[in-house]
């Protein structure tokens, strides 16, 4: 009985519909042959009603196609997510020279038309601080690995450019990767504040880490071992009362970082790694995971954030090898090892709590770049 009607369907036709149940994207869809006649009309007259039906429905794909981009017009599924590493070679690759830092006078750059001036590649230290450094303070970075420092400080000063379909890719992944959504997003928009960005454009909080700040949350969510700590760190970050805004706090983790190698304090480190951007990356972590669990054991809120991120900035620059030799322990733990370490930050004394009404945790946006010297916490 093979031979009746259900038989006779051809091999073409099986191929252009699904199977019961089975759905296919718009993008898909809109190429089947048959879906644009019926959309187009094929050039053959049709009633009035039938054709305005139609238009409303491809106006309606067309809109949700539009809300499915995230790249200036672009499908979100023709942007696959980045890797760190292949970002890492675009950098590597691409014409930095712009924002390279110099040895000599600080060279003057426009940035979104505000004058700024390149940041040295270390602190500038006088009289007897620079005896002082000079003979007790932490090793020079060793000359093979000035270059590859360079590049992490030619990253701080590079903006984020929506030109750049690598850029573009960095930040859609991100969002995509703390979210756990397989969708892209508009590159402006509230959706970057519920990410913890201050408004509709992330752009605007980058300034004074660059895309080194996206480069280093870029690493954090895309290596497998520490994305389950970013995304509980996300997670927490959206508590009723402990919230706080995420980004911008990994933004300011990476100018602590940023200000930590031009302090020269992990120049040990590197030399032994023979690696910078990767200790960057791991202290980066490090920090934050020290943060988190501040923050959640012992039921910190916003109004604690200044006072902690000061900590955080002594700790980082003061033991950065403890900090990492905490992060290996985590990554290497057990599923329950976690929640019986008990966290080595100092607890906020009373003095703590004054000094914390005192330091605003504010935005990037809001910081005075100084040239020389310590970098102010923003």
């Amino acid at each position: 009985m093979s031979g009746g009607a259900g038989g006779s369907e051809r091999p073409e036709e099986r191929q252009r519909f699904p199977p019961p149940g089975k759905s296919l994207p718009i993008s898909v869809l809109r190429q089947n042959g048959l879906l644009q006649a019926l959309v187009w009309g094929a050039g053959q007259p049709a009633c009035t009603e039938i054709s305005e039906e139609l238009r409303q429905a491809r106006e309606e794909w067309e809109a949700v196609e539009e809300i499915q981009s995230g790249l200036g017009g672009t499908s979100a599924s023709a942007a696959p997510p980045i890797s760190f590493n292949e970002a890492l070679q675009y950098f590597q690759t691409a014409d930095l020279s712009e924002c390279r830092v110099r040895a000599g006078p600080c060279a003057l750059a426009l940035s979104r038309g505000v004058v700024l001036k390149k940041v040295r590649p270390t602190v500038r230290r006088q009289g007897l601080a620079a005896l002082v450094h000079f003979l007790f303070g932490p090793p020079r970075l060793q000359p093979q690995l000035q270059e590859e420092r360079e590049l992490a400080l030619a990253m701080a000063q590079c903006g984020l450019d929506d030109n750049k379909s690598v850029h573009m890719r960095i930040l859609q992944t991100i969002y995509k990767k703390l979210t756990r959504s397989k969708l892209g997003c508009p590159r402006y928009g509230a959706h970057w504040e519920e990410l913890g960005f201050q408004g509709a454009d992330p752009g605007t909080d980058l300034r004074g880490t660059g895309m080194l700040g996206l480069m280093q949350m870029l690493h954090f969510v895309m290596d497998s071992q520490t994305l389950p700590l970013a995304q509980e760190i996300f997670k927490l970050s959206q508590h009723e009362t402990q919230n706080f805004p995420f980004c911008i706090m990994s933004v300011n983790i990476t100018r602590i970082v940023i200000q930590a190698l031009r302090e020269e304090r992990l120049s040990r480190e590197c030399n032994r790694r023979q690696q910078v951007i990767a200790v960057l990356n791991d202290l980066y972590a490090a920090a934050f995971l020290q943060l988190y669990r501040i923050w959640k054991w012992q039921h910190k809120t916003i109004a604690d954030s200044g006072f902690l991120l000061k900590e955080l900035e002594l700790s980082t620059k003061k033991k950065p090898k403890q900090l990492l030799k905490s992060l290996e322990a985590y990554v290497n733990r057990s599923p329950t090892a976690d929640s019986l370490q008990q966290p080595s930050f100092p607890s906020v004394s009373a003095s703590g709590c004054q000094a914390s009404e005192e330091i605003n945790f504010t935005g990037v946006c809001d910081l005075q770049i100084e040239l020389e010297g310590e970098a102010r916490l923003i």
